[in-house]
């Protein structure tokens, strides 16, 4: 018994045992030569690759996904909510219907069902509709008293309260002097305002970026943060704060930020001491969000009320600059790093969702019909 080779009519080798005959042509395994392997040399050069791109069909599965678990989160929390026992009164709503109401002064108030959100009253002014509107529908997203407590579940109520507390100390019908501290803290922010926070100019060690300018040609990340800067640098120091030097805070290859002069310093802490409740109040959301003194400026004096009605706001004097204008302002870097190495799922994302809604709170506040 011998173990032989044999090819079928189609072609496909079968390996069969039988008695080899005098004249069958047979392979012996044993005697099959060996091929080695031939190695490549790796002759990769250049930038690493581009980040892959997720599909038009990943992101529509992606987007069907986060709404399937957004129902069933919503129904699980309808599911709590109508098992609580009748003495836990937070974690239940108790409010059916959210209302907004106009007290004979004209002020907008909202209401859960006859009863006002808090105490004091809100008085929400009567050039402001857009906003009692969008606390109303705040306030209709609850499913609990209980999510009432967090103030990331209701920032336009905070905010909104923020300018009410700040009103009342400046009328003496509070404790307090919330306005001189925030002053102090605002200006704090001025020396590494991420606006005026320039990279190095580009080495030799640096990847090719990826972002491109309007000429095609690849620019510096230091070249991108000037170009973006400068028309709200030149819009600041002729319109709103005349005559001012406003100076980037870290020069080339340093870590330590540099002050602005003191005449800069002076002349802005005077410009925010004079800010209304509102304006004020506003201010302090978009600068904790953007990190940017001069942005959120330029976000309040283009969409405040009180800067059109006294005329300082300058029709035509530079393009609007509204949420996302700010928001691509004070993320700059940001969107630099993640245009080279791709995004961070439910990170960077996030992030970016969340800034611009904080930028959008700053404008509700400031804004009205007036």
């Amino acid at each position: 018994m011998k173990l032989k080779l044999s090819t079928s009519r189609g072609g496909v080798p079968l390996l069969c045992t039988s008695r080899i005959a005098p004249n069958t042509r047979a392979t012996l395994l044993h005697t099959s030569s060996a091929i080695a392997a031939t190695p490549l040399p790796f002759a990769a050069v250049g930038p690493p690759p581009s980040p892959p791109l997720p599909a038009a069909t990943q992101y529509g599965e992606r987007v069907d996904r986060r709404r399937r678990q957004a129902e069933l989160l919503k129904r699980g929390q309808d599911l709590r909510a109508s098992q609580m026992k009748p003495g836990s009164a937070l974690k239940k709503r108790f409010w059916k219907d959210v209302n907004v109401i106009t007290t004979p002064e004209g002020h907008h108030t909202v209401h859960l069902d006859t009863r006002p959100i808090r105490k004091p009253i809100l008085p929400i002014p009567s050039s402001k509709p857009h906003l009692a509107t969008a606390i109303a529908l705040e306030w209709d997203l609850l499913v609990s008293a209980q999510q009432a407590l967090k103030q990331h579940n209701i920032p336009l109520t905070s905010i909104a309260y923020r300018a009410y507390d700040i009103s009342l100390q400046d009328r003496g019908q509070a404790s307090g002097n919330a306005r001189q501290e925030l002053v102090m803290m605002l200006m704090r922010y001025l020396d590494t305002d991420t606006l005026l926070c320039w990279a190095p100019e580009k080495s030799h060690h640096d990847a090719t970026q990826l972002e491109e300018s309007e000429d095609r040609v690849n620019k510096s990340l230091r070249d991108i943060q000037i170009r973006v800067a400068q028309p709200i640098i030149s819009y600041l120091t002729t319109y709103i704060w005349p005559g001012v030097e406003i100076k980037p805070v870290l020069d080339d290859g340093s870590i330590v930020p540099a002050s602005q002069p003191q005449e800069t310093r002076d002349i802005i802490r005077g410009w925010i001491s004079g800010l209304g409740p509102w304006e004020l109040a506003g201010l302090e959301r978009a600068v904790l969000a953007g990190k940017s003194l001069c942005v959120a400026a330029r976000l309040v004096v283009e969409w405040s009320e009180n800067f059109r009605a006294t005329g300082n706001v300058v029709e035509g004097a530079a393009s609007k600059f509204g949420i996302e204008e700010a928001a691509q302002a004070c993320s700059l870097e940001v969107r630099w790093q993640t245009g080279m190495w791709g995004e961070v799922e439910d990170s960077h994302d996030v992030e970016k969702e969340d800034l611009r809604r904080q930028f959008g709170s700053v404008i509700l506040i400031v804004g009205g019909t007036s």
